[in-house]
């Protein structure tokens, strides 16, 4: 039997795709830039242009339109951002078929669901001795039903920096250092041992979406399609 497609828009390196294949999909993503690292099959595109002509020829469709419209970040510079998020809903809803957006906590997506790296327990060691916990937010709007999150959101650490929370104070001498004070960012292999991710650089890694978020979310849109009984 063969398994259904995904299209996987505004792809960049892949942490989306691989939670849709654990969940059985095989996905093809979609990227206006090079995608050297993406692990499955990838289309250099304009995503709502290939979403129009091809999207139909896939099972279900996800979109991460850029979030840096919508990032708390957003007013710190004076790049101006294209808002691509309500015209690749209304392409999506053009194409029709079951769809997934994704974006960051202040993008006006509609009645979506949060996902945090804490609701599946996502913690590592750090070389200091600190356990971390992952605290990434994550919206996803779709077009089905999902189910409850599947734990509440439980921060119960100490902050380090960023997306990442030590689950206690840094040493003595990390804390005390004047030139580590103000935040704490965790060796590359922690922070992708964090996400479940080893073939991304450190860029890549800053804003992926962590796989079992579209793990979880993809085992429901299997349901949805007839997939799974």
């Amino acid at each position: 039997m063969s398994r259904p497609r995904l299209l996987d828009l505004f792809c960049c390196a892949g942490g989306a795709a691989e939670g849709y294949y654990r969940a059985g999909f095989d996905v093809v993503g979609v990227d206006k830039d090079p995608q050297p690292h993406y692990p499955f099959e990838f289309i250099q595109a304009d995503a709502i242009e290939y979403l129009l002509e091809h999207g139909r020829e896939y099972d279900i469709r996800h979109a991460s339109p850029p979030c840096q419209l919508y990032s708390i970040s957003a007013n710190s510079h004076s790049v101006n951002h294209p808002d691509l998020l309500a015209p690749t809903r209304d392409a999506l809803i053009e194409v029709g078929g079951p769809y997934i957006i994704e974006n960051v906590e202040l993008a006006p997506l509609i009645n979506p669901i949060m996902l945090c790296g804490t609701m599946f327990g996502l913690r590592a060691p750090d070389v200091d001795g600190v356990e971390l916990q992952l605290q990434r937010h994550r919206l996803f709007e779709t077009s089905f039903t999902l189910g409850l999150a599947p734990a509440p959101c439980a921060h119960d650490s100490t902050p380090v920096g960023g997306s990442y929370k030590g689950s206690r104070h840094r040493k003595p001498e990390h804390r005390d250092n004047p030139e580590r004070r103000g935040g704490y960012t965790p060796a590359i292999s922690v922070r992708g041992a964090l996400l479940g991710i080893d073939w991304m650089n450190e860029h890549e890694l800053a804003q992926a979406i962590p796989p079992v978020y579209t793990e979880w979310i993809g085992l429901q849109a299997m349901e949805h399609i007839g997939v799974i009984a």
